[in-house]
C-alpha cells in the first residue's frame, strides 16, 4: 500500500517534542551532574574515547546505547552515577588527513572543488558497479579528502581551515558533544575533554603513567618489527592506514650469493668490492638444494652500499626497506653505485651458501615481481615447483636460452638435489607435484599454486632431512637451526616486509623498521 504524500507525522513529532522537553528539564536540574555523596553507592561508567577525524556515526550510537541503558538503570536503582566523556585527538589519522587536504589544495588550487566533484562521481559509479558484481568491478578510485570533509558537513568556504590539524580539535569534538546531547546521553559534560598536548592536564597524566611504568620496568624503549611510515616517521597502525588493515611484518631470510665474476660494466665500477646477489626466502632450510638463482630480465636493479662495505644487487623497493632496518651503510639512505638491468645479471657465476655445487649461475625467470622482496629468487628445484618448472623450461627450450643469451653450461649440468624425504612422496616433491597437477611451464599459475600448496605443506610438516648434518631431523625443527647457521656465517640476514600492500592515510606506502 502506497502512503499518501501528505501523510501526517504528528505522532512522531509529538514524541520528539516530549523528548526535547525532558532533556531540557534534566539539563535545567543538572540531573546528569554527579557530586560526591557518601550516603549513596557509587557507579562509574566510561566509553572508549571516540576518534574525531570526522563526525560520530551510527556505530558509536549503537555502542553507546549499552552504556546509556546501564547507567540509567543504575540511577533508577539509587546509585550515585557518573558518566564522563572524552574525545581522542592524538595519533596520525587527523594529522594525515590534514596533510592530505593540504596537498589537494596545493595541487588543484582554484579548481579544487570542481576536481573533487569529478572524483566523487567516479568513485560513486565504481561503488555502484562493485555492488552489482564485486568480482568484476573492483573500486580503484580514491575519495578525495575534500569530499570526505563535505560528508562531515564542512562547508567549502571553511575547508581551508582544516589544513591546520589543530582546527580539527576545535571543531569535531564540539560537533560530537552537540550530537550526543541531542541523542540524550546521560553524560556529565562538565567532565568532557580532549587528548593531546593541547590539554596539559590530561597530557601530564599520561606522562605520569609512562614515567611510573618505566620506573617499574613494565615498559622499555627499543625496536621491533612493525609497519613503519617513512612519510610520518612513526609506526603505522591499522587506524593510520587507508589500505592494508591487518597487515603484519612478514619475516624473510636474505640469502647472500657471492658474485665470483662480474660483467665488464659492473667490474669497472665495483672493482675490489664484495658483491652479492641477495635473494629473500621463506624457506632457508632448503638452501642445501640450490642449483642457481633467478632474476627478472626486464627488472631494474641497483648495486647498493651496505654495512661492512658489501654491495648488494637488489631492487630499489627492497633497498629502501632495508635502509629502515639498519642494513644499509647509512641509516635511512640507500645509495646505488650503479643501476643494472636483469639482463646484465644473467650468467654471473655465484657461490650459493650450503649448495653442493661450487658454482651456480643467475638465470632468467619471467614471473618475478619487482614489487615483492628483492627481485632476486634463489632456486631450489627439488622442493619448489616454481623453480623446477622454470629450470625445466630453460633445459628443454634451446630457443628460450638463446633469447636471453643463456649458455648451455649455465643450465644443463645442474640437476635438482634431493634434500628432504617425504613419506609416500619421495625426495623430489617439486617434480612430483608438477607432474600431478600437469604443470607444463613456469607460466601455468593456477597449476603451480596447487603444486606449491602440496609441496610446501607436505615438505615442512612431514618431511625429514636426508642431508647428512641434519639427517632424519624434521624440516619444521631444522628450519631455525639452518637459518641461524647461515646468519652466524655471514651468509644470510633477517629481513621484513608487509605481508600485503599497505598505504597510509597520508598517502605513502609503508616499510618495516
Amino acid at each position: 500500500m502506497v502512503e499518501p504524500a501528505d501523510k501526517s507525522h504528528s505522532r512522531r513529532d509529538r514524541l520528539v517534542e516530549i523528548e526535547r522537553e525532558a532533556q531540557e528539564l534534566w539539563a535545567k536540574n543538572k540531573f546528569y551532574e554527579a557530586e560526591p555523596d557518601p550516603s549513596r553507592k557509587k557507579y562509574f561508567l566510561n566509553f572508549p574515547y571516540p576518534y574525531v577525524n570526522g563526525k560520530l556515526h551510527i556505530g558509536h550510537a549503537y555502542s553507546m546505547s549499552k552504556c546509556e541503558f546501564t547507567i540509567r538503570y543504575k540511577r533508577l536503582k539509587g546509585y550515585n552515577t557518573l558518566w564522563p566523556f572524552a574525545f581522542h585527538c592524538t595519533g596520525m589519522p587527523i594529522a594525515a588527513a590534514a596533510e592530505k587536504l593540504k596537498r589537494e589544495f596545493e595541487e588543484h588550487g582554484d579548481n579544487l572543488f570542481k576536481w573533487a566533484d569529478e572524483q566523487g562521481e567516479i568513485f560513486k559509479k565504481q561503488v555502484e558497479a562493485y555492488r552489482k558484481d564485486p568480482k568484476k568491478n573492483p573500486v580503484t578510485a580514491k575519495l578525495p579528502q575534500v569530499c570526505i570533509m563535505r560528508m562531515n558537513r564542512i562547508p567549502d568556504k571553511d575547508m581551508h581551515l582544516f589544513k591546520d590539524h589543530t582546527h580539527w580539535f576545535r571543531t569535531f569534538p564540539e560537533m560530537g558533544r552537540e550530537d550526543l546531547k541531542h541523542l540524550g546521553l546521560m553524560v556529565d559534560w562538565r567532565r568532557s575533554f580532549i587528548t593531546t598536548e593541547l590539554n596539559p592536564y590530561y597530557d601530564s597524566f599520561i606522562q605520569w603513567q609512562f614515567h611510573h611504568l618505566k620506573a617499574k620496568g613494565k615498559i622499555t624503549f627499543g625496536k621491533r618489527p612493525t609497519i613503519y611510515s617513512t612519510i610520518d616517521k612513526q609506526p603505522c597502525a591499522d587506524h593510520d592506514r587507508s589500505q592494508g588493515e591487518g597487515a603484519v611484518p612478514q619475516e624473510y631470510t636474505l640469502i647472500k650469493l657471492r658474485c665470483l665474476e662480474l660483467p665488464e660494466k659492473m667490474a669497472a665500477v665495483l672493482k675490489d668490492k664484495k658483491v652479492f646477489l641477495v635473494a629473500a626466502t621463506l624457506r632457508p632450510e632448503t638452501m642445501y638444494g640450490q642449483t642457481n638463482c633467478f632474476v627478472l630480465p626486464t627488472g631494474k636493479y641497483g648495486c647498493y652500499e651496505m654495512k661492512d662495505d658489501e654491495i648488494w644487487v637488489i631492487g630499489e623497493k627492497s633497498a629502501r626497506n632495508m635502509a629502515y632496518q639498519g642494513l644499509t651503510k647509512e641509516p635511512e639512505k640507500w645509495n646505488s653505485l650503479l643501476d643494472v638491468s636483469g639482463e646484465d645479471l644473467i650468467g654471473i657465476p655465484l657461490k650459493a651458501p650450503l649448495s653442493p655445487y661450487s658454482k651456480v649461475y643467475a638465470l632468467p625467470m619471467m614471473t618475478i615481481s619487482m614489487e615483492k622482496c628483492t627481485g632476486v629468487v634463489t632456486s631450489v628445484p627439488s622442493d619448489s615447483p616454481d623453480d623446477y618448472a622454470t629450470l625445466r623450461d630453460l633445459k628443454n627450450k634451446a630457443a628460450l636460452r638463446e633469447k636471453f643469451k643463456v649458455k648451455d653450461e649455465y643450465v644443463l649440468p645442474f640437476e635438482p638435489v634431493p634434500i628432504i624425504e617425504i613419506p609416500g612422496l619421495g625426495n623430489l616433491i617439486a617434480a612430483r607435484a608438477c607432474d600431478e597437477f600437469k604443470v607444463n611451464s613456469q607460466n601455468d599459475k593456477e597449476q603451480l599454486e596447487k603444486a606449491k600448496d602440496l609441496a610446501y605443506s607436505k615438505g615442512f610438516y612431514e618431511g625429514r632431512f636426508i642431508v647428512e648434518e641434519f639427517k632424519d631431523m624434521k624440516v619444521s625443527e631444522a628450519k631455525t637451526l639452518i637459518r641461524d647457521k647461515m646468519i652466524n656465517n655471514g651468509e644470510a640476514h633477517i629481513y621484513y616486509e608487509p605481508d600485503k600492500k599497505v598505504v597510509s592515510r597520508s598517502g605513502g606506502n609503508k616499510y618495516k623498521h
